[in-house]
């Protein structure tokens, strides 16, 4: 598809065509609720140790960090035409954009191991024996869940040939499959560690040792590329930035789990609005970034006005999930929907007013920065806001908890 039509075609998109696109990418979120149905009924996992719950945070947002980088950036290169939509016979582009995935994703485990450390010496009681423990569940389960980026791919490749756009569909769709399979992968790596004893720590050492092999077969053919160091050292910056958030996030969580105790249905509908929220913020980014490639719009704050339509529809397409995953979550648990229904409800919305109108402003105003520094903003915008959202969902959920006095 050529530059000029593909202009065209984002001028002249209609709003409800915006809100149609927006609710399909975002009804894949159902399925977090499946990962928060898993979260609630090994609760009994996640409490084997003080911190392990503050982790979740942790996992789940550095696969959506590396996922985000990765669905940004083939966003971007399948519009410009410089990556093509299949697997075989691609471009050198996109092979140079898979191996980037792999060292970025063992660099965001390292970054996020030492922070968790540094966080959880500070805030969540743990001794030097804890330490190695939490490095090595981060690795393996970073490890296991490269898994994703393949699927992230095939995603891309297969929305572009529908001629969706990939920066609506990508990203929403991927995270939301990620956080199921992120969260399976935690538990797996969990269990692993603490119920099977000798053989079970060796497996988790095993997984995470083949990311770093990997890495080291990597590095050597690829060091010399300058889009793969500029992806590189550009996202180190932001990971720097995510470590702290996400860790921020896990003290706020472990907040929230001794504040609601045994409400299983709060556990059930988290994994979906923070997947929802970061969605919006993607959405709102990447199609931002998107224009501002291709001219579309200009690099100021108040263009944002200009942008209004797609900001409007994705917001009201994440309401309409919220209630939804209020009404999936009561009926995941088995609670009575007469009673709790509205009261969810009214506890999600006010969640997402808080936490929607603050991702949105800042998904824009980092499109611009980066833009304007002549940076790449595919390497930051989803990468910090998907971790800004998973904070910020985070406060404004123990916020609404308050307020509403669920």
């Amino acid at each position: 598809m050529k530059v000029a039509n593909i202009r065209q075609k984002l001028k002249t998109t209609l709003p409800p065509s915006l809100l149609k696109e927006a609710l399909i990418a975002f009804s894949f979120n159902v399925f977090g609720v499946l990962a928060g149905f898993t979260f609630a009924s090994y609760l009994n996992v996640f409490q084997l140790s003080t911190w392990v719950i503050a982790l979740y945070p942790s996992v789940l947002t550095g696969r959506g960090v590396v996922n985000g980088v990765l669905s940004g950036r083939l966003g971007t290169a399948l519009h410009l035409g410089t990556i093509k939509p299949q697997f075989k016979e691609n471009t050198e582009r996109f092979y140079m954009l898979f191996r980037s995935v792999i060292v970025l994703t063992l660099q965001t485990g390292i970054l996020l191991g030492v922070a968790s450390i540094f966080f959880g010496s500070l805030f969540w009681g743990i001794t030097v024996t804890d330490y190695c423990n939490i490095f090595l569940i981060i690795m393996a389960t970073m490890s296991i869940g490269v898994v994703t980026s393949l699927v992230t791919i095939e995603v891309a490749f297969f929305s572009f040939r529908k001629a969706w756009d990939p920066d609506v569909i990508v990203y929403p769709v991927m995270s939301t499959i990620a956080d199921v399979v992120m969260t399976l992968c935690f538990v797996l790596v969990l269990n692993l560690f603490f119920q099977f004893g000798f053989f079970g720590k060796i497996a988790v050492v095993f997984f995470g040792l083949i990311l770093v092999i990997a890495t080291l077969g990597i590095l050597p053919k690829c060091v010399h590329d300058k889009q793969f160091t500029k992806t590189i050292k550009e996202t180190l910056s932001t990971l720097l930035i995510i470590a702290i958030i996400v860790n921020v996030t896990g003290t706020i969580l472990k907040q929230i789990s001794e504040t609601i105790g045994s409400k299983k249905e709060v556990y059930t509908v988290y994994p979906a609005l923070i997947d929802t929220v970061g969605d919006v913020g993607s959405v709102v980014g990447s199609t931002a970034t998107t224009k501002l490639v291709l001219g579309l719009l200009n690099p100021v704050f108040s263009s944002i006005r200009k942008h209004a339509p797609r900001i409007l529809a994705t917001w009201c397409a994440s309401l309409i999930m919220f209630m939804v995953y209020a009404f999936l979550s009561l009926l995941a648990q088995g609670s009575p929907l007469n009673t709790g229904f509205l009261s969810l409800t009214l506890l999600l919305f006010t969640t997402n007013i808080i936490a929607v109108f603050i991702i949105v402003v800042i998904s824009f105003a980092i499109a611009i920065a980066t833009f304007r520094k002549g940076l790449d903003p595919d390497n930051f915008v989803i990468p910090i806001e998907s971790s800004l959202a998973d904070g910020i969902t985070t406060v404004a959920l123990l916020v609404a908890l308050f307020l509403i006095g669920y």
